[in-house]
C-alpha cells in the first residue's frame, strides 16, 4: 500500500517583534514532528511566503536548534502586509493598496496546507480571522508585548518588556537622585498602560502616566514640588506612549492616512518641556522604544511561548479552527478568535492595580 501522506501545516507571524516568538515557532515544529508526524513549514515576513518566491521554507529540527534563548524571529516579521490591503507603488510611485487575498488562498490549497498557525496581535488575528472565514483552517496564537489581548490573561513578550523597562527606571534613579532631576521614561504599550503601570510600580515610580486615566498637568507638577518640599528634590515620571493629557489627543511620530495603528510617540518630550518650563526644574526624557522588543526572553516567556505552540499544534490536530490559545487561571485554554479581537484588554482605572499604586503614593497625574 502507497504511503499516506503527510499533513502539511504552515506557521507565521506578524507586526512588531517579540521575546518569545522563537519560543512559539520552535515549539510549533518541535510538537509538530516529534508527537505528530508532521511536515512543517515557515511563511517569511509574514504572508510573504504565499506572496512571494523563496519565502515559503520547510522548518525541521534543525532548523529550531538553539533559537529558544534568542530574541526576534527566524522567520522575520512585517506590519505593513495585510494581503486584503497589500500596500505596494504604482507606476508614478505612489502608494496603492491591493487585494491579494484570493493568491493567498489558492496558494494555501494549492500546497495542500491543513492548517495554518497565526501568531500575532490583534492586527495579524484580525487577518487571520478573516481568512478563517474564507475558509482556511487557521488557529492563532496571541503575541504582544502590550498585553492589550481579550480572552488571555498575558500574552508572551510583555514579561520580558516589563523587565527591560523596570531595569531601565532602577538604573535611571541613580543619576536622577545623583543630579537632582525630573527623569521621564516612556514605555511602549500603544493604547494600553500595562508596561507603563507595572514597571512603574516595580521600578518605584513617583508618578504613572497611562491612556486609560488622562492626566493634569498641574497635578504632574504638584507632585514633584511635593516632593521637592520633602526633601526629595528628584522624580521619576514614566509615561506610556498612548498617554495624552485631558482633552487632547494622543501624540503620533508618525500616521499614514487609512493607517488604523500608526506610530505612537512624543508625549514623554511634553511631558517633560513642559515640567522643566513651568518648575524650572533640570529635566531629561528617555524613550526606551524598540528595546522592550529586543533581547532574550525571559524564562516565563520561554515557558509561555512553548506551552502556546504546543497548544496550537494540539487544537489543529483536533480540527479546532478559528481558536485562538490562550492562558486562563494559569492553565492554557482557547478562546474564538472573534472574542479576543472584539476588544482591547486595557487596565481599569478602579482596578487592583490602579489601588495599589495610589496607596502607595503614586500619583498618575489626575
Amino acid at each position: 500500500m502507497p504511503e499516506k501522506p503527510r499533513k502539511r501545516i504552515v506557521v507565521l507571524n506578524g507586526g512588531g517583534d517579540c521575546p518569545g516568538l522563537n519560543a512559539v515557532i520552535r515549539a510549533i515544529v518541535k510538537t509538530g514532528i516529534l508527537h505528530y508526524g508532521w511536515d512543517v513549514w515557515g511563511s517569511e515576513n509574514t504572508f510573504d511566503g504565499f506572496l512571494k518566491p523563496g519565502k515559503l521554507i520547510p522548518l525541521t529540527l534543525d532548523s529550531v536548534r538553539g533559537i529558544l534563548p534568542r530574541g526576534g524571529t527566524i522567520l522575520g516579521t512585517t506590519n505593513r502586509g495585510d494581503p486584503f490591503r497589500y500596500p505596494e507603488k504604482d507606476e508614478k510611485g505612489h502608494v496603492v493598496f491591493r487585494d491579494y487575498s484570493a493568491q493567498v488562498i489558492e496558494r494555501f490549497r494549492e500546497l495542500q496546507f491543513e492548517a495554518m498557525l497565526v501568531i500575532g496581535g490583534d492586527g495579524t488575528l484580525t487577518i487571520g480571522q478573516a481568512f478563517f472565514e474564507a475558509g482556511l483552517p487557521v488557529i492563532g496564537v496571541p503575541k504582544t508585548i502590550d498585553n492589550d489581548l481579550e480572552a488571555t490573561e498575558v500574552s508572551f513578550g510583555f514579561d520580558t518588556a516589563l523587565h527591560t523597562a523596570t531595569d531601565a527606571i532602577d538604573k535611571i534613579h541613580t543619576t536622577a537622585e545623583s543630579h537632582d532631576r525630573v527623569m521621564v521614561i516612556e514605555v511602549m504599550g500603544r493604547n494600553a498602560g500595562w508596561i507603563a503601570l507595572q514597571a512603574g510600580i516595580s521600578g518605584g515610580a513617583d508618578v504613572i502616566l497611562i491612556p486609560e486615566i488622562p492626566f493634569n498637568f498641574e497635578r504632574v507638577c504638584e507632585k514633584v514640588q511635593e516632593r521637592a518640599r520633602a526633601g526629595r528634590a528628584f522624580s521619576v515620571i514614566v509615561v506610556a506612549e498612548g498617554a495624552a493629557p485631558i482633552g487632547s489627543k494622543k501624540i503620533y511620530r508618525e500616521r499614514a492616512a487609512g493607517d488604523p495603528y500608526g506610530k505612537l510617540g512624543g508625549v514623554g518630550f511634553l511631558v517633560g518641556n513642559t515640567i522643566q518650563k513651568r518648575l524650572d526644574v533640570e529635566t531629561r526624557v528617555l524613550v526606551l522604544g524598540h528595546l522592550q522588543r529586543g533581547g532574550t526572553p525571559s524564562p516565563f516567556d520561554r515557558l509561555l511561548g512553548t506551552r502556546f505552540g504546543v497548544s496550537a499544534v494540539e487544537l489543529a490536530s483536533e480540527g479546532r479552527w478559528g481558536q485562538m490559545v490562550s492562558l486562563r487561571c494559569g492553565r492554557i485554554d482557547s478562546a474564538p478568535i472573534r472574542e479576543a479581537i472584539a476588544h482591547q484588554r486595557l487596565v481599569d482605572p478602579t482596578g487592583e492595580h490602579v489601588r495599589v499604586a495610589r496607596a502607595i503614593g503614586i500619583s498618575f497625574g489626575d
